[in-house]
């Protein structure tokens, strides 16, 4: 007797989606980054040209858009099934995208909880949901001990974050959030809750004289960081962070990224450099 054959497998039907998107465009780096770290690399066909995390997307991924602007014949070339980018400046891009019939996703994240929803977000699109929260937990969890640590600081520094110098503007919020996480107090609270350059431009440099920072961070938009440019501006020899030396830098990939940079290797360099402070001022303090 013939032995019957198992039923042919049903067709998969026209409708039927894939696992996710599977041809992604991202404009920024945060969404490549994280892409990267949960293996999934395999689908972003195109990137952004400032895009430094990790340093390999450079050499594997054509770089496809500015942060103002993009290729946008490049980026249909790709035929992506899903254009990831950020925040009302990158507007006009989606707009000519979505005319184009490309599905766009603009994440306009600000505040550490909201980069956190952002890296959610994202890993649930590509089926990684389960591996983000484990991720995301570890992350949090050391937020609270680098948080822990500060409390127990003497005395907190008083920081100026200078994110341009020409016109000076202020700290963003995640990284205002993430400076005082880290131990330190942002000289200027009030103007962090602007998500616009613009709305945190400080047109008179005597009042961040009059604030007196501890520390001065540059963060220069990828333009390098000059320490002696800053101290040597008219009215700020005495201030604290220009008479004790304590300007420093920290590179715009790290901390002005809104994604798993500024939430790892940013705020640890701004706790590092908040415990290097307070280690010198009691040093002074014993010997004086």
């Amino acid at each position: 007797m013939t032995e019957a054959l198992p039923p042919a497998a049903a067709p998969v039907p026209a409708w039927s989606l894939p696992d996710g998107p599977q041809r992604i465009v991202c404009l920024t780096e945060e969404t490549t980054e994280w892409l990267y770290v949960l293996g999934q690399e395999h689908r972003i066909v195109g990137i952004s040209g400032y895009t430094v995390r990790p340093a390999r997307a450079r050499a594997e991924k054509p770089r496809v858009s500015a942060y103002l602007s993009a290729k946008i014949d490049k980026i249909l070339e790709l035929q992506p099934d899903c254009v990831l980018g950020f925040s009302d400046l990158q507007a006009d891009i989606a707009a000519e995208l979505l005319r184009k019939g490309v599905q766009v996703t603009v994440y306009n994240q600000r505040s550490v909880a909201q980069i956190f929803s952002m890296l959610m977000q994202v890993a649930a699109m590509v089926g990684q949901g389960a591996q983000a929260a484990e991720r995301i937990a570890a992350m949090q969890q050391r937020l609270a001990a680098i948080h822990t640590a500060a409390a127990a600081l003497p005395r907190r520094p008083r920081v100026f974050f200078e994110e341009w110098d020409e016109p000076h503007i202020s700290a963003i919020r995640w990284v205002s959030e993430l400076l005082g996480i880290a131990g330190g107090d942002d000289c200027f609270p009030e103007l962090a809750q602007e998500p616009m350059g613009k709305g945190r431009i400080i047109a008179d440099g005597a009042e961040i004289v009059r604030r007196n920072p501890d520390i001065i961070i540059g963060s220069w938009c990828g333009k390098k960081f000059r320490p002696e440019k800053v101290a040597a501006r008219a009215g700020w020899e005495n201030v604290n962070a220009v008479k004790n030396q304590q300007l420093f830098e920290i590179k715009s990939c790290d901390i002005l990224q809104p994604g798993p940079a500024a939430l790892t290797d940013g705020v640890e360099q701004l706790h590092r450099i908040v415990m290097q402070w307070s280690a010198t001022v009691q040093s002074q303090e014993r010997g004086a």
